[in-house]
This record gives C-alpha cells, structure tokens and sequence, in this order.
C-alpha cells in the first residue's frame, strides 16, 4: 500500500546553545532532539517525513515549527501547550568531547501520552509512514512518554510500517535498570536496531560490536546498524554482517551525527536501499555532518554525500 510519509519520528525536539570556543562562554543557537535531527536529516535526503511531538507554545516552540516548515518536515503532528515549555540543552566542549546540559524537566514533550497518541493526528500519521523512528531518549524523559514511544511503535507495526530504534542511552535521565527493561521491549518491537557500542558497553557491559549484533538480535531486532564513530559502522541483516570502514575528517563537533546517521539510512531504506547500501551513504553523511557545528545545521544534502561516496 502507498502510504503518505516514508520517514515519521516521534520525541521531544528542543532549542541548542552550542560552545563555539571551548575556553569561552560563546554559544551558537540551533537546534536539537534526536529524532528531530533525524528526521530533518531524512528530510535533506529526500525522503517524504513528519514529527509527532508535544511543545510549549513559546519562542522556542514557536521557533522549532519554523525549522521544520523550512525543512519540509510535516507538523500536522505537532500540539502546542500553552502553560508547558519547551526543552533547551546546551553542549560544552572540552579535550575529552562534548557534554550535554539540558533545561527539560516538565517539557511539553515529557508529558506526551498514549491518549494523546491515539486520540489526536499522531495516529493517523503512524497509520501513513514506511518507517516510524524513535530514541531511548524519548523513552528516558518520563514514564508516560517512555509508554508512548511503545505505543507508536505498536501502531506503526501494526500498520505495516518498520520500526527504527535508536538507543541513545542517557544514563542521567534514568537509572540504569530501567534503561534496560524498556530498552528491550523497544528493540522487541523494531525491525530495524541502531545503537552506538557506547551505549551498549553502558547498557549491558558489551564492548565487542559482535557481541552487540548478537544481543541486538536475540532480542528481536531484524537488522542491526551499530554506530561506531570514527571507525564508521557494523552492520547486519541478520544473516549477513558487513563493517563499513569511517572517513578521514576534520571533526569540529559530534553533536548529532548519530541522528544524521540514522535518519539518512531509513531515507535511503524508504528509497528502496538494502540496509548496506544505505549504511553506506548514512555513514558518508555522517561524516559530514561532524565538519561543522551544531546538530542541524551541518546536516548534508545528497549532492555533498554523493561527493564523498
């Protein structure tokens, strides 16, 4: 059946103060939320995509509509909440990386629903998309919401849609037990699993990427994308594994480039890509998307991605 969207995500969006210069207080505003990123990443690559979320009827919430209308990223999905905020996160950078700092607690999109997914236009969107994309993060900012990421992925899967399920463990956000439990329901439910080794050595104390493949799976995950960074991807369709080796870049900031990873390959999947082909431009995209700063604006369009393949 020909559906509507072909990349739809579900999350909590929020507006980026980005360190410029890591010994002073300069930051330069954007914006972030890793579903957001992804999915706007999908959007560059072509694919037809909506976001389902809750924000504050405010300046940033007002903001993030913005962003996505010029991105061409459907907001049918979208409620605004008059008394709630929306979410701010800041990144700071240091020798050892970047570390983020969030202003969330309360958000608009913390206190996203089940009733609030069935009863509004989110539903009909999930009835609508190819591949429906969510996060550990959702499911870290509050009981309810962690509900409502299940939720999705049950009505998107019933609909006939894949499922992609990034990790992207936050460990300040909840304790690691919980992450666990949830997360193994999560990846039960996708059809496609893109964690980060990062994550799974935090999650479950695994540092080798085989070992990844071979819990992803167990766990129900059809195929497996396991975001290694600079040393690029493992990836798996269950019966076939391929590494697909990082560019040689210039880093500026990492900020977002596992989002971007993830949204260009379900664009590229939507299209009609293998997983390994469209590992393949996602892991080129990626390396893009770390040669500039913040978490959208560096995002590539095809023409840069199909320079660098």
């Amino acid at each position: 059946m020909n559906k509507a969207f072909d990349v739809v995500a579900l999350g909590e969006a929020m507006v980026e103060f980005n360190q410029t210069r890591p010994t002073e207080a300069q930051y330069l505003q954007g914006f972030g939320g890793d579903t957001s990123n992804a999915v706007i990443a999908a959007a560059r690559a072509g694919a037809r995509t909506a976001y389902l979320t809750r924000l504050g009827d405010d300046i940033f919430g007002h903001a993030l509509l913005q962003l996505w209308c010029i991105e061409g990223v459907d907001t049918s999905g979208v409620d605004a909440a008059p008394d709630e905020p929306t979410g701010i996160y800041f990144v700071t950078h240091d020798g050892n990386g970047h570390a983020f700092t969030y202003r969330r607690a309360g958000s608009a999109a913390s206190r996203m629903t089940p009733q609030w997914l069935e009863a509004g236009r989110a539903n009909a969107i999930l009835q609508q998309t190819s591949f429906l994309h969510v996060s550990g993060i959702s499911m870290a900012i509050s009981q309810s919401a962690c509900a409502s990421v299940l939720g999705a992925m049950r009505i998107a899967r019933a609909a006939g849609a894949q499922v992609a399920f990034d990790s992207n463990l936050r460990l300040k956000l909840w304790p690691a037990r919980a992450a666990r439990a949830a997360m193994a329901q999560a990846v039960a439910l996708s059809d496609i699993f893109l964690p980060s080794l990062e994550d799974m050595t935090a999650l479950c104390g695994l540092d080798d990427p085989g070992q990844v493949l071979d819990w992803g799976h167990a766990h129900g995950a059809r195929s497996i994308a396991l975001k290694l960074g600079a040393e690029g991807a493992l990836v798996s369709d269950g019966s076939e594994r391929r590494h697909l080796a990082g560019h040689a870049v210039a880093q500026v900031d990492a900020t977002g480039a596992g989002d971007c990873f993830c949204g260009n390959l379900l664009a590229r999947m939507a299209a009609g890509d293998a997983i390994f082909e469209a590992a393949r431009y996602a892991n080129a995209a990626s390396a893009l998307a770390v040669q500039g700063y913040g978490a959208v604006a560096p995002l590539p369009r095809p023409q840069g991605v199909r320079a660098i393949l």
